[in-house]
């Protein structure tokens, strides 16, 4: 037979209790918690009958926290008054319930309460929970915070009492909290004058920095100078602009002139010179007429006649005045005549034309000059603010630090002034709002004690099932069945939950069921689960590997028997022959099921000398229908030699041969060997298990029994009945079939 490998439960990591886990442990352990609260109830009861009255006196305070200044407009006393202390409302409860002032309110009422003695602990204690301390609540459903009303109450067994002791811890509050506001005061002055004369020397340290960098800088504010330079470089670009724009029209303008004029600047300026001397004019215009008289005698003598040399002689001797005229206007010329002739031959058209060059010659001149100069100065100023950037960080070091320091001080001197002024006023009293009364007599709430009761009993009552469910061994779902055994939890078969009688399912004679048989399986939740659990059996093996199998569980009483038969029943109903042997040779129980006489049975095949095939072909013979029954028969003195002989394996080759199931009901697994003998000969072994009845620790035993066997899954029986629609359940089943005996 193959083996199916089991892993055990130690190795399966047990997963946290979820919520249905625990609702199943509290309905399992239902009564132990019923009893917690019925116990809890009394004893709640109990006490609220004999509870003496009290009696409880309030008032109300409008409270201000003690370390908490009102809001100031300049914030001085709020930022200098005993900075380090940051109380809430939380903070200022517990600070009224504070042992100081609880022993300062018993020694003022020690004379007329002897009890109330201050240097007792336990009537320190037992003053606190007698008073209660808290914040009102505000009327407005959309504010969540409380208000600044706080209300004392005490509860005393006398209404007088309870009256004198909260007015006592009214007068002992708003002492207290003069208290703290006048050491407040007093702490918040001390800080403002220890930390103003180190101010004050900062802001002088500060302004001396500040003054020595001006002077050493020569200036004022290094940004305001940075930017007015910034603005004389952009003043100057603009001007380079400009004045590159002139220099190029004037650049062409000088070309254009001395293009048309075709003398240069110089040559010009001589030639406009010697037109405008009246001397040389005369000069030339003998010369030229000299020159016009020398053409008339060529004329007429050849040359080297007496007339021609004196008038050459002539023209000579003017040339040279005219030189002498034009080195004394406007120094020497070239010794050129007709050079010397032009020169001063200028019209007025070209006078202008020169003295238009001139002019843009000095505008040129002046324009580059301009241009260079504002290089230069653009230059100077750049290198100027390469200094600036190190200065404007010294002096924004600088600045703020005397900013700051003279803030700082200016916010102490205020405060000073304000804490003054408030030490003055002598502080803000706390307002009560409602005065103490005589004390109200609380009424006994024998609910409330009940309910205190039930709780406590509830707790306790949940504490006890779930220590009951910790030392309780056994398995009480599928979930923790499946958890346990590792296996394939092929089915959930209900337990019997209704008492009404069935009407009994038809058999051949001389098979029938019992009354209580009869109920079982005549019950619809019954039958589906043991359809669904042969099917998913179906499912495991399609191949139809499985042709026997033994149905055992750890224990007897788990219901193997039963389920034995029905899933016979089931198995027959589909059409399959279907074969069940009672293999419980010590206690058999089919045949009481079936009503069935047992004198011949499975050990009488065992022990009988007629061979196999022939006992087999007479009881193929006899069954005229789907579903076979073979009983234990008698009582075999060792049945552990019956099953694990070789006639019994053999028997159960032959049945599979001629069934399509064999289902043998074996006995229990635990302190017999006969279902292991029995699941030996078989093709796999089916495990029950009932619930709330088998352990733990059992099935574990039982699965180290049949490991080394092919365990093919566990059945849970007794579970919960489904829910099913009665509308999907047909009224009546249709003929189960018949039941024939060996």
């Amino acid at each position: 037979m193959a083996t199916n490998s089991i892993s055990t439960a130690a190795e399966i990591q047990e997963p946290d209790l979820g919520y249905g886990q625990l609702l199943g442990i509290l309905l399992r352990r239902r009564w132990w918690l019923i009893s917690g609260v019925l116990v809890g109830i009394t004893l709640g009861g109990i006490l609220g009958y004999r509870a003496k009255p009290t009696f409880t006196s309030s008032l109300q305070l409008l409270v201000e926290p003690n370390y908490r200044s009102k809001n100031n407009a300049r914030g001085g006393e709020a930022e200098f008054s005993d900075v380090q202390v940051e109380v809430d409302i939380a903070t200022q409860t517990q600070l009224l319930k504070s042992t100081k002032l609880v022993q300062r309110a018993m020694r003022s009422l020690q004379s007329q309460f002897s009890e109330l003695n201050p240097a007792d602990p336990r009537a320190v204690v037992d003053f606190k929970k007698s008073l209660e301390v808290g914040q009102v609540a505000s009327s407005n459903k959309n504010d969540k915070g409380g208000t600044k009303i706080f209300q004392v109450s005490y509860v005393a067994n006398d209404p007088n009492k309870a009256q004198i002791i909260v007015q006592s811890l009214q007068k002992i509050y708003q002492e207290y909290n003069l208290e703290q506001q006048r050491e407040r005061l007093d702490k918040g002055l001390a800080f403002v004058n220890k930390q103003l004369p180190t101010t004050i020397k900062k802001v002088k340290q500060a302004e001396s920095r500040l003054e020595k960098f001006r002077r050493d800088q020569q200036m004022l504010d290094p940004a305001v100078q940075g930017q007015a330079l910034e603005s004389s470089i952009n003043r100057i670009i603009q001007e380079q602009q400009v004045n590159r724009t002139q220099l190029s029209e004037l650049q062409n303008r000088y070309a254009d002139l001395q293009r048309r004029i075709g003398l240069s600047p110089q040559q010009a300026l001589l030639a406009s010179r010697l037109s405008q001397s009246s001397r040389y004019q005369s000069l030339l215009n003998e010369v030229q007429k000299t020159e016009l008289s020398l053409a008339q005698q060529r004329l007429r003598f050849q040359p080297g006649t007496p007339e021609i040399e004196q008038i050459t002689d002539l023209r000579q001797k003017q040339i040279q005045l005219l030189r002498t005229e034009v080195s004394r206007v406007i120094g020497a010329i070239g010794s050129n005549n007709s050079q010397l002739l032009r020169a001063g031959q200028l019209g007025q058209l070209d006078l202008g034309l020169i003295n238009q060059l001139v002019t843009t010659q000095v505008e040129l001149q002046g324009a580059v000059a301009r241009s260079q100069n504002l290089i230069n100065e653009e230059r100077q100023i750049r290198n100027e603010l390469q200094r600036f950037p190190k200065l404007l960080a010294v002096y924004n070091q600088l600045l703020p630090d005397i900013t700051l320091n003279r803030n700082t001080m200016k916010q102490l001197l205020q405060a000073k002034q304000d804490i003054g002024l408030e030490i003055a006023r002598g502080g803000y009293d706390w307002q009560v709002v409602e005065e103490p009364q005589v004390g109200l007599q609380n009424d006994p709430s024998l609910s409330r004690f009940l309910l205190l009761g039930s709780v406590a009993g509830l707790m306790v009552g949940g504490m006890i099932a779930f220590a009951r469910e910790a030392i309780d061994d056994a398995v009480h779902s599928s979930e923790e069945l499946q958890k346990q055994v590792t296996l394939p939890l092929l089915g959930m078969v209900p337990g019997l939950r209704v008492s009404q009688n069935l009407p009994q399912l038809p058999f051949n004679k001389p098979a029938t069921l019992t009354a209580e048989a009869s109920v079982i399986l005549n019950w619809q939740p019954f039958r589906d689960a043991i359809d669904l659990l042969y099917q998913n059996m179906q499912l495991l093996h399609p191949d139809g590997a499985l042709k026997s199998l033994v149905v055992t569980s750890a224990l007897s009483g788990e219901g193997k028997s039963t389920l034995s038969l029905a899933l016979a029943m089931s198995a027959a109903r589909l059409n399959k022959r279907v074969l069940l042997i009672d293999a419980d040779l010590r206690r058999p129980s089919l045949h009481k099921l079936l009503n069935l006489q047992n004198e011949q049975g499975l050990s009488s095949l065992l022990r009988s000398d007629v061979p196999i095939a022939e006992l087999t072909e007479a009881q193929a013979a006899a069954n005229r229908s789907n579903l076979a029954i073979v009983t234990a028969g008698p009582s075999p003195h060792d049945p552990a030699k019956l099953l694990s002989s070789k006639r019994m394996q053999e028997l159960i080759t032959r049945f599979e041969d001629s069934y399509d199931l064999v289902l043998l009901d074996a006995p229990p697994v635990l302190g017999m060997v006969d279902a292991v003998l029995s699941s030996a000969c078989t093709s796999g072994t089916l495990l029950v298990g009932r619930l709330d009845q088998v352990t733990r620790s059992e099935l574990d035993q039982a699965m180290s029994v049949l490991k080394p066997l092919n365990v093919v899954g566990v059945v849970a029986n007794g579970a919960e009945a489904p829910s099913i629609d009665v509308s999907y359940v047909a009224e009546e089943r249709s003929a189960t079939p018949a039941v024939a005996t060996a």
